[in-house]
């Protein structure tokens, strides 16, 4: 069984429920389907993850742990809310952390991450999924990550209202069917990756 994992990069240092869960949920509730677990959700402002851009910032820094984490998953989810149409801050802190797989190449040039999907899950009450989407995209792609065909699921509601996704009575069909090919998809390419994976380059 394939192995996925999420970082929910919502603002709230709290464990009450938020739209970014709503989707990631969504999102591994599609996977499950194809035979992936999800290990954990790991909400990233409940933890103290430095800035910077190694894979340890020392005096405390969460982020080692969770990196740890997130290579031992087949399948990263990466969930954010948009604000002001940008991933939040949290999210750019994450892909910052995750700048630190450049230099740690193997033998053959391969990232930590190489051979392992990228996801993206995206909510919000304004504009910006597509904008959002393709921050994440080149940040991911930069850092090793493989994206599948249709990676991305996202809900956003009408601008300056307060409808947030997780308030929703039902799934809307054309985000229902986004997450099932963004599922199918990456499950595949998963374990095409899992069986061969990218041959890197001689030294």
């Amino acid at each position: 069984m394939l192995k996925a994992i999420a970082l929910n990069c919502s603002l709230k240092t709290d464990d009450k429920p938020s739209s970014t869960d709503s989707m990631i949920n969504l999102v591994a509730r599609c996977l499950r389907e194809h035979d992936v677990e999800l290990i954990d959700t790991i909400r990233v402002a409940r933890h103290d993850v430095k800035p910077g851009v190694s894979s340890d910032e020392g005096d405390g820094d969460a982020w080692p742990r969770i990196r740890a984490r997130v290579l031992e998953a087949d399948i990263l989810i990466l969930g954010t809310p948009i604000w002001m149409g940008q991933p939040s801050s949290v999210c750019k802190r994450v892909l910052e952390r995750m700048d630190a797989f450049l230099g740690e190449t193997d033998d053959r040039e391969r990232m930590p991450s190489y051979s392992k999907i990228a996801v993206v899950a995206v909510v919000g009450n304004e504009d910006g999924a597509h904008h959002v989407s393709a921050e994440l995209y080149q940040a991911l792609a930069d850092t090793g990550w493989t994206i599948p065909a249709g990676g991305t699921c996202y809900w956003v509601g009408e601008a300056m209202h307060g409808t947030d996704f997780q308030d929703l009575d039902e799934i809307p069909e054309p985000v229902m069917k986004t997450a099932k090919t963004l599922a199918s998809n990456s499950a595949h390419l998963a374990r095409l990756l899992k069986l061969n994976s990218y041959p890197g380059i001689a030294g």
